[in-house]
């Protein structure tokens, strides 16, 4: 009877063993199942990584804001462009020349379709890199990605180019390009930070909704417009480029890069004789502003000097 006992529990002992055993490794089984989405979970952030730095990527290239604003935007866009700019000819001073820009991506590829913009396909600004002389340029588009227009460079010296245009589907892009003229650069004259001025029949004050413009702040600029002949408000301002008025705003800087441009668009509902814009400057310094009004079909150009502290 003893013996049968002690059979009886060496099995139970057996049974038990067993049991435990297998539970553990179904245990075992359960914790790596439950492990296998967070592997998977793990490659899909990976993915979401290099989106990130793509994205990234192009808002580096892009702006800007609208400066940028910077006037353009900084929003995230997928692709990268690049301009390339060739002269039909050498340059001579004051002789008009064609350029060709070519706007490809960063692969080479040409870029063929661009949506408009200010009533545009793309706006060219030509600067001194002194910001002495400014030109706005509206290329025709041709075929292919590329743009043609005829252009003066009136002194001697360095000049940068920028193209701003926009991909169909994606956001406005600025392209920086250069050019240089043969001959000595004249001597810039002393820097003017008189903000009333007078271009031929327009007097133009220029002020601020701020007594002092810093660096990162939002500002609104205000140009206000007069008849020479008896300081009345101008009544005759008719739409430039689809708005009130276009600002072009560029730091003083060397070399002149995408970071030092802002394109400001002109807001609605100003009184008469009045055309305002709002921005930012990104960097304490000295900033070139030109603002450009049509009147009756003739575009004054009123351009100031600014300084922007920290």
């Amino acid at each position: 009877m003893n013996k049968k006992l002690m059979i009886y529990s060496f099995a139970g002992l057996l049974a038990a063993s067993a049991i435990a055993a297998i539970s553990v490794t179904n245990t075992k089984a359960q914790n790596q199942g439950s492990q296998m989405p967070n592997m998977q979970h793990g490659d899909s952030s990976m993915g979401e990584m290099q989106h990130e730095k793509s994205s990234m990527e192009g808002m580096q290239h892009g702006k800007s804001s609208e400066n940028t604003h910077e006037g353009h935007s900084t929003e995230v866009q997928t692709i990268t462009t690049q301009a390339k700019l060739t002269a039909s000819r050498d340059i001579a001073l004051k002789i008009p020349v064609k350029l060709l820009i070519d706007v490809q991506d960063s692969t080479g590829k040409s870029i063929t379709n661009f949506e408009t913009f200010q009533e545009k396909l793309m706006h060219l600004i030509i600067v001194s890199d002194n910001l002495q002389f400014f030109s706005h340029l509206h290329p025709n588009y041709k075929e292919n990605g590329r743009f043609e227009v005829e252009a003066n460079f009136p002194y001697p010296g360095n000049y940068t180019l920028l193209s701003d245009y926009k991909p169909a589907g994606q956001k406005e892009q600025v392209s920086v390009m250069k050019k240089q003229v043969p001959g000595n650069s004249p001597a810039a004259p002393k820097l003017d930070f008189n903000h009333a001025k007078t271009f031929e029949d327009t007097k133009v004050n220029l002020a601020f909704s701020q007594p002092k413009l810093k660096a990162g702040e939002e500002v609104s600029i205000m140009f206000d417009l007069q008849h020479k002949s008896n300081n009345q408000p101008i009544t005759d301002l008719q739409p430039y480029l689809g708005e009130r008025g276009h600002l072009v705003i560029l730091k003083q800087s060397s070399p002149l890069t995408r970071t030092d441009y802002i394109h400001a668009h002109a807001m609605k509902n100003s009184p008469d004789g009045q055309v305002q814009f709002m921005t930012s400057f990104p960097q304490p310094g000295k900033y070139k502003l030109w603002g450009q009004f049509n009147r009756n079909g003739k575009i004054v150009i009123a351009d100031f000097w600014v300084n922007v502290l920290e």
